[in-house]
């Protein structure tokens, strides 16, 4: 009797087990999907923006704190600029001081100019003088040969000739000194110019520098957490906080090749976050991977094949976003069900869809 009794309690007993881990599994299992879905479990994410100082420098003033919302242009982190001012007042003094160069290059011209006009009238009257006496001197020559004048005079008019020569020679390189004064005066006025140029570069590169010392948010956002606090100094292109953006949240998949293939840019998708079952939240199919991921090392069977799996990306609509901004938080658990064919009738399960 024992052992009868034995036969048929075994059978019961693994019966009931198998009963029960059957149910077990099913219940893990997602919920049946019909003909044209796929289903694959993920994380909601966002794209991140790390705040960072484009200079090196002590952290003067920090704005905002973890979870605060802010909008595209709202400070969130003032640098100390003690230094940047000191450097933008001393490049102003430089400015006014080459504008004071430039007004006494102008000068100088002007004043090298009429030095010039000086010269050229000093040398028209010296050729007028040396070709009195070359004139003067020529009928000396031939009133000489008729001994119609002394010699006593023949010679003084040479003397007086070659004296009119040297005093144009004289004057005209007076003439040529003040055009080159000229010339240099006006060199003065354009390096007193490059100054000022220069000047006002150097206040615009301070004044760009101190614009990037006031870190302002690139756009809108959560901030996530802090990297730096108030005094510290970072290093140049050190990071201080992070900025989640809410309007671009996704939730990233896998999906077999099979699968993978039929999906395109645009399908639709529906996630499920196991933080709230009860909603659906619609989505759309923003990125399909166009390299495989988890290959295994010989691709060979069919089997093996569909080991290969391809990365989807499911992004919620901005729109609907901005209606439950200060639900949206990312790292959230969950599922992705996309209907692979665009005439497939969403299941039950899926149809309370957050709007």
């Amino acid at each position: 009797m024992k052992n009868s009794t034995r036969k048929f309690i075994m059978p019961a007993v693994l019966l009931i087990a198998a009963g029960i881990g059957y149910y077990a599994w099913t219940r893990m299992q997602d919920p049946g999907l019909p003909a044209g879905f796929a289903a694959g479990n993920g994380r909601i994410e966002a794209t991140e923006t790390d705040i960072a100082a484009l200079t090196g420098g002590r952290i003067a003033d920090i704005l905002v704190t973890e979870g605060d919302l802010v909008q595209p242009g709202d400070v969130l982190v003032q640098m100390d600029v003690v230094q940047l001012t000191a450097q933008k007042r001393q490049a102003e003094a430089q400015l006014r001081r080459a504008g004071i160069a430039v007004e006494t290059a102008g000068a100088l011209v002007t004043q090298a100019q009429a030095q010039e006009r000086a010269a050229a009238a000093t040398v028209d009257q010296a050729r007028a003088v040396a070709d009195a006496a070359a004139q003067r001197y020529a009928r000396s020559v031939q009133l000489a040969a008729s001994s119609t004048v002394s010699q006593q005079v023949l010679d003084d008019d040479l003397a007086k000739d070659r004296q009119g020569k040297a005093g144009l020679a004289s004057a005209e390189a007076s003439h040529a000194a003040a055009v080159a004064g000229v010339s240099s005066a006006k060199a003065q006025v354009v390096d007193a110019g490059a100054a000022v140029d220069a000047a006002k570069a150097s206040i615009d590169a301070i004044q760009a520098t101190l614009d990037d010392a006031t870190l302002k948010a690139p756009r809108g956002g959560r901030i996530q957490y802090l990297i730096a606090q108030e005094g510290e100094i970072v290093a140049s292109g050190g990071r201080i906080l992070n900025l989640v953006d809410l309007g671009d949240v996704y939730m990233t998949i896998f999906l077999p090749t099979s699968q993978a293939g039929r999906v395109r840019i645009g399908t639709e998708v529906r996630l499920v976050l196991d933080a709230a079952p009860e909603f659906t939240i619609p989505a759309t199919v923003s990125y399909v991977a166009d390299v495989a991921q988890f290959t295994p090392k010989t691709v060979e069977t069919a089997d093996e094949r569909e080991k290969l799996m391809f990365r989807i990306r499911a992004r919620i609509e901005p729109e609907l976003l901005a209606r439950y901004t200060e639900y949206v938080k990312t790292g959230l658990p969950g599922m992705a069900y996309v209907r692979l064919d665009p005439d497939a009738v969403w299941p039950a399960f899926l149809n309370t869809v957050v709007k």
